[in-house]
């Protein structure tokens, strides 16, 4: 019996895949798997039984990462499961930065008692008319599944569009539009375009990538918008170049004191990934990941171990095992199961940076003198029976 908690609500279709050998908990020590969303987890104790962290979402900075890896314990992802959601907010937020809507919404608001109101409109509708976004450039930063989806949907209402991203992946280089034309620098994004969209993941060397000089750097007019993180951005630099006139709107899914309620700022409270269609699928992606981890020791969409799979186990025995990545670990696993006669079927050895991941398929099962010799073996972080 596995046993999972939730530190965040998790929408139930995903919660109802889980099957009746799974039992929910809330008492983290006890947990085998834990299911996240943006509860901070950099100061939990983690129990030595935890064998998973799945977030129902993309962004994993509320995850002590490396801290996991260390412990054997193996973190997952969804990307691309609330990617449509973010897009159409996206899409908005161009439109809300191009014509003020919400200003001529909150006009008519204000003038509700007028009886002349549909004349005096349309006066006062030219204050609010703004531009369209068709035959504007688009620039992309981070063309992943939420980038790609963006680009091209860009390119259906008529933009143009350049996208940057050096570590395209193969799959987001066949999905992506060949209208969408691509650049190597940041600074082609900034120079170019009347529209500026990040979507990378927040780390030690995207921080505050978008800086002061890349402000600089833009187009007078530029709309920027940040549906990704708040501290991609100098939003200090930002909100003084709002205030200059250099940047026409800057579009922000992350209400901080820097932006709430600045000038020319549209302050949106953290809605791209809130619909309930994208919590759904975040959900059942982040189970899928789980039971197939726990069942079968596969590893998909992990932002800490490599992504690794053989399949279900048809042979008699299946083990996992989590470890850093130094030479001839390996001669020493098949050396172990080689003095106890147990042979190994199939194996798979797959790196990520320091660490790394190995799946064995046995002719028998193995015994439990053989897990204490695979474990004692230096470098190794956790041995796992899957069957």
């Amino acid at each position: 019996m596995a046993k999972y908690t939730c530190l965040n609500p998790i929408a139930a279709c995903g919660l109802e895949k889980f099957p009746d050998t799974y039992e929910k908990t809330d008492n983290v020590a006890d947990a085998d798997v834990i299911l996240v969303r943006s509860a901070a987890m950099h100061d939990m104790d983690l129990p030595d039984n935890l064998l998973a962290v799945a977030r129902a979402g993309a962004g994993v900075n509320n995850i002590p990462l490396d801290k996991c890896a260390e412990k054997g314990i193996v973190v997952f992802n969804t990307p691309g499961a609330n990617a449509n959601g973010v897009k159409e907010l996206v899409i908005a937020g161009m439109l809300l930065a191009c014509r003020d809507i919400k200003g001529g919404i909150d006009w008519v608001i204000e003038n509700k008692d007028d009886a002349g109101i549909a004349k005096a409109a349309e006066k006062a509708k030219k204050a609010f008319a703004g531009t369209e976004i068709k035959g504007k450039t688009l620039g992309v930063i981070g063309l992943g599944a939420i980038g790609v989806q963006i680009a091209n949907a860009a390119v259906a209402l008529g933009m143009n569009v350049l996208g940057y991203d050096p570590y395209l992946s193969l799959k987001s280089a066949w999905n992506v539009s060949n209208h969408v034309q691509h650049v190597y620098t940041a600074e082609d994004i900034y120079q170019n375009c009347d529209f500026i969209t990040i979507h990378v993941p927040l780390m030690d060397s995207t921080k505050g990538m978008i800086s002061r000089e890349a402000i600089a750097s833009m187009k007078e007019n530029t709309v920027v918008l940040n549906f990704s993180r708040d501290t991609l951005v100098d939003e200090v630099a930002m909100v003084e170049a709002l205030e200059a006139g250099k940047i026409r709107k800057y579009v922000v899914d992350f209400p901080n004191p820097t932006t709430a309620g600045a000038k020319n700022c549209i302050v949106i409270p953290h809605l791209g990934a809130s619909t309930a269609e994208s919590e759904d699928n975040c959900a059942m992606m982040a189970v899928d990941e789980i039971i197939d981890y726990v069942e079968n020791g596969n590893i998909t969409h992990s932002v800490n171990y490599p992504d690794c799979t053989m399949g279900v186990c048809s042979a008699a025995g299946r083990i996992s095992i989590t470890h850093r990545n130094v030479k001839n670990t390996i001669s020493q696993y098949t050396a172990v199961c080689g003095d106890a006669g147990i042979n190994i079927s199939d194996m798979t050895n797959k790196s990520r940076g320091e660490y790394a991941y190995s799946l064995m398929d046995l002719d028998s099962p193995v015994t439990p003198e053989v897990v204490e010799k695979l474990s004692a073996i230096e470098g190794v972080l956790k041995v796992r029976v899957i069957k």
